[in-house]
């Protein structure tokens, strides 16, 4: 029995740029340049196996990619400053302090680009990465995770942990299927 595609989930959307906000939820950040009419956003690279699929979810976004080292060796997936980015940058930047904008609505576009971001099992929960500089950022998101169906409990990764079965089948149902070169045993599954 095939089960209906939710209205929500990533699958049946079409991707856009605003998607991009996904980096954002976890630990990703936006730069705006020259008083905003430019902005790029970025994340750093925890595992190696994220830098493929952030790049193609970029690209179905018509946004390139580049894989950045700094000089410490953190190595970061980061577009260039684009003037289609500013206003994503600037919903979600207060000066140069990320917040979750007001009106923020999660859907299973900006979960799956959060889940490639920050996305990782841990025994038999699902956490999504949050920011551990944006402090701020938590429980706004906590609440657009509840509001999308998505009870989960604040954890000190800090991350939002997701617990349960039908609760994880819904995470998997917003986010679809794993993109090409991403593991199941890293993807959220139910």
């Amino acid at each position: 029995m095939v089960g209906q595609l939710s209205f929500f989930s990533a699958e049946a959307r079409t991707p856009a740029k605003a998607d991009l906000a996904g980096f954002l939820c976890g630990p990703g950040q936006a730069v705006s340049f020259a008083r905003g009419t430019a902005a790029r956003v970025y994340v750093e690279l925890r595992d190696e196996w994220r830098h493929g699929p952030l790049k193609q979810a970029c690209a179905e976004r018509d946004v390139t990619t580049e894989l950045c080292v700094n000089e410490e060796g953190t190595r970061f997936v980061r577009t260039p400053f684009r003037t289609d980015l500013t206003g994503l940058a600037a919903r979600w930047l207060d000066g140069s302090v990320k917040q979750v904008p007001a009106d923020f609505e999660l859907n299973g576009a900006v979960l799956r680009v959060w889940a490639l971001a920050a996305g990782c099992w841990v025994e038999s929960a699902y956490l999504l990465g949050l920011d551990p500089n944006a402090p701020q950022t938590h429980l706004p998101l906590q609440n657009a995770l509840l509001a999308s169906g998505l009870p989960c409990t604040l954890v000190g990764a800090p991350a939002l942990r997701v617990t349960g079965r039908r609760r994880l089948a819904r995470l998997a149902e917003l986010v679809g299927s794993p993109p090409q070169g991403v593991a199941m045993s890293t993807w959220p599954a139910a």
